[in-house]
């Protein structure tokens, strides 16, 4: 039961990504699933949207790159619960 809601949480915020206009990209981890999208300038115009949907995963965060700034959330496949 937790694991269908896991996932339906992590296909929640890649809709939800996609609604403000990133593209996110999946990662399937050992145990989880990392959702990651470019920190662009119209991003960044709906700061707030994009809090909530990061609050969703187990962990989050943001990581500098050479092409700039992503946002990442990472949803733990198990009996986890949230930090």
């Amino acid at each position: 039961m937790a694991y269908d809601r896991q996932i339906a949480i992590a296909h929640s915020a890649t809709a939800q990504l996609t609604a403000l206009g990133a593209e996110p990209r999946v990662i399937t981890e050992d145990g989880s699933i990392r959702i990651e999208a470019t920190v662009t300038a119209d991003l960044i115009r709906h700061w707030s949207s994009l809090l909530t949907i990061l609050y969703m995963g187990s962990d989050f965060g943001l990581a500098d790159t050479e092409d700039g700034q992503i946002a990442w959330l990472r949803v733990e496949l198990g009996d986890g619960t949230h930090p």
